[in-house]
């Protein structure tokens, strides 16, 4: 029970730091004139503050160390609270959205899964997109990976709600002796290569509140867009081309970048297996659907279809989530094979979704291993990644993964097939929400959004993509009998 009270007095002071994050909307209303959104988002700011306020008033005198299950509990608590409250500003100004479907767009956000069910995003006031865009990018590295830089974590055991959110299986290194460095590393890194990304696109011809938000969501892999056309909407090959740099930048795990920029030497690049694994995949399909698409006459240039091959390959495989095109009228091998290495190319500890690379990596090994082990039965066959030994506890865990990821993706598609929808529909919509990469094929193809689902539909959506943003492990451990005995 001491533990629980210690949980709540840390989630209500997350949610006093959380309400901090409405100042930049507040400043962007203010500085276009428009009063009633700054309003509305003050209120917002006052409710989360105050509700944060009293839970951790409450439980104030209940201070103590967090054990790992307490530690996934707050996790969850927190990665469910944020959404809610994120609610508020769009629930004041948007008339007839629902608590469902702000809830949903809010997750999204925050998982940087990039669906969304609004429209006329052209029209809608800036203060809005830029709030959308911020939880994005909040949400990128994970705001309790924030909390734990910036606060140290309140004396409730850092570490442990670090490697609850961190994704990826290897979250033991650090890159420095206290966690709280390291997550301050982390986020400095993150923020410089967000600010470059959005003086290049400023640079690139948007304007400042568009090279903001596409900044956010470009860094944080989210993609969301302040236009309903996406990044077709600007229809440029220079932003289009930076755009791309960036996603490659956050597809790498930022501990490889804080390395870099530490040592001045790209040499941690070339140690890095799973991100050159990751970027040579990306950029040959990037090839491979150019030659593709022109091969098949959907283009006549193959300059033209590298351009758009590149641009939504590079979008959709580092599970960011922008269109230039609605590229589900491609043959559909092209559109599938991209949805297949959004599922698998990113990196362990980037902001992008999915299995990750390095769990790929680690599968593929294991597969070798047993043919040699076939063949050679009494062999010492080490598993080896870049030179580096991957215990077995660790090969487990990513089998274990695999497994209730494979699970939840056919769970959830059952699901959605029984509540109506079509297999392409259900299958793409999991997908992507669970990989975070936002768009599917069929009715939330890049050219329409999750608009038309039902509630209930949504809401298995919100869920696939909580799941898929804290790696399936730390949300269904909290469904399982052990979590709660003594």
């Amino acid at each position: 029970m001491k533990r629980t009270l210690t949980v709540i007095r840390a989630l209500g002071l997350m949610l006093m730091v959380f309400s901090l994050a409405y100042v930049m909307p507040v400043v962007t209303a203010l500085i276009h004139g428009d009063s009633i959104m700054q309003l509305d988002f003050l209120l917002a700011m006052v409710w989360t503050a105050a509700f944060g306020c009293l839970m951790w008033l409450l439980t104030r005198h209940r201070k103590g160390e967090l054990s790992v299950r307490h530690g996934y509990l707050l996790v969850v608590a927190m990665w469910t609270a944020m959404p809610a409250f994120g609610t508020l500003p769009l629930l004041l100004s948007i008339p007839g959205l629902s608590f469902t479907d702000a809830y949903f767009e809010t997750m999204s956000a925050m998982t940087t899964t990039g669906a969304t069910v609004l429209t006329g995003l052209d029209d809608m006031p800036p203060s809005i997109n830029v709030w959308r865009h911020e939880l994005q990018w909040l949400g990128g590295l994970g705001v309790i990976v924030l909390a734990v830089a910036v606060l140290p974590l309140l004396g409730i055991g850092g570490r442990q709600l670090f490697k609850a959110e961190t994704p990826g299986p290897m979250k033991d290194s650090s890159l420095a002796p206290r966690i709280a460095d390291t997550a301050r590393n982390l986020w400095a890194v993150y923020l410089v290569i967000t600010l470059a990304c959005i003086a290049s696109l400023k640079w690139a011809g948007m304007s400042w509140l568009d090279a903001v938000c596409h900044g956010f969501s470009t860094t944080g892999l989210g993609g969301f867009s302040t236009h309903d056309a996406s990044v077709g909407y600007f229809n440029s090959p220079l932003i289009e081309f930076i755009m791309i740099v960036f996603m490659l930048f956050a597809v790498v795990n930022f501990a490889t970048h804080f390395l870099v920029w530490r040592s001045r030497s790209p040499s941690a690049y070339l140690r890095d297996v799973e991100a050159q694994t990751a970027l040579g995949l990306i950029l040959f399909s990037c090839l491979a659907i150019a030659f593709f698409l022109w091969w098949n006459g959907v283009y006549a240039e193959f300059t033209t279809a590298l351009r758009h091959a590149s641009f939504n390959v590079v979008s959709i495989g580092a599970s960011s989530g922008f269109a230039s095109l609605d590229y589900a009228q491609w043959p559909i091998f092209a559109p599938l094979w991209m949805m297949f290495i959004g599922c698998i190319a990113a990196s362990s500890g980037s902001t992008g979704g999915g299995i990750k690379m390095i769990r790929t990596l680690v599968l593929v090994k294991q597969a070798g291993r047993e043919f040699v082990k076939l063949l050679h039965p009494s062999a010492v066959n080490p598993l080896k990644i870049g030179g580096q030994v991957i215990p077995n506890g660790v090969v487990f865990s990513v089998l274990g993964f695999i497994f209730l990821y494979f699970m939840t993706i056919a769970t959830l598609t059952f699901v959605l097939l029984i509540s109506g929808l079509d297999f392409i529909t259900a299958f793409s919509a999991t997908l992507a929400c669970v990989n975070n990469f936002g768009p599917g094929l069929g009715a939330v193809g890049p050219a329409s959004n999750y608009a038309g689902l039902t509630d209930f539909q949504t809401w298995v959506c919100t869920f696939g993509m909580l799941v898929g943003r804290l790696e399936i492990f730390t949300v269904l451990i909290l469904f399982t009998p052990q979590f709660w005995r003594r």
